[in-house]
């Protein structure tokens, strides 16, 4: 199993990567079989070019994120932090929480965001 350190250290990479990084950068943190679940209760994206296609729709927006809190519990995570999003004059500003999964290398093995459009805020 993973160290609780090696598993905080990838979910800082993760929320930096979502922040300013490529899907490539987001993708690389995930194992070749995992699954993103993001909200809860949409159809799960699975393996590396399903969830390499979900992120590349973020990667030409303009984009940070602040990291807020980590607990780590055997070989899992839940984390909150901030991803806000900038189209056009519009921003989008919405505090997931995150549930992950990680293998013995700190890889993620599922991801399942918990969040809905009642979350967002525009402005």
């Amino acid at each position: 199993m993973a160290s609780a350190d090696d598993i905080r250290a990838t979910v800082r990479k993760y929320v930096e990567a979502v922040g300013s990084g490529t899907a490539a950068d987001v993708v690389a943190l995930y194992r070749e079989d995992a699954t993103v679940e993001d909200p809860v209760g949409t159809e799960p994206h699975v393996g590396h070019a399903a969830i390499t296609k979900f992120y590349e729709a973020i990667e030409p927006l303009k984009r940070s994120t602040e990291l807020f809190t980590v607990r780590v519990a055997g070989n899992s995570a839940a984390f909150s932090f901030r991803v806000v999003t900038e189209f056009g004059d519009q921003k989008f500003t919405l505090d997931p929480i995150d549930v992950m999964t990680f293998d013995e290398d700190a890889r993620i093995t599922s991801m399942r965001a918990f969040w809905s459009q009642d979350d967002m805020v525009v402005g």
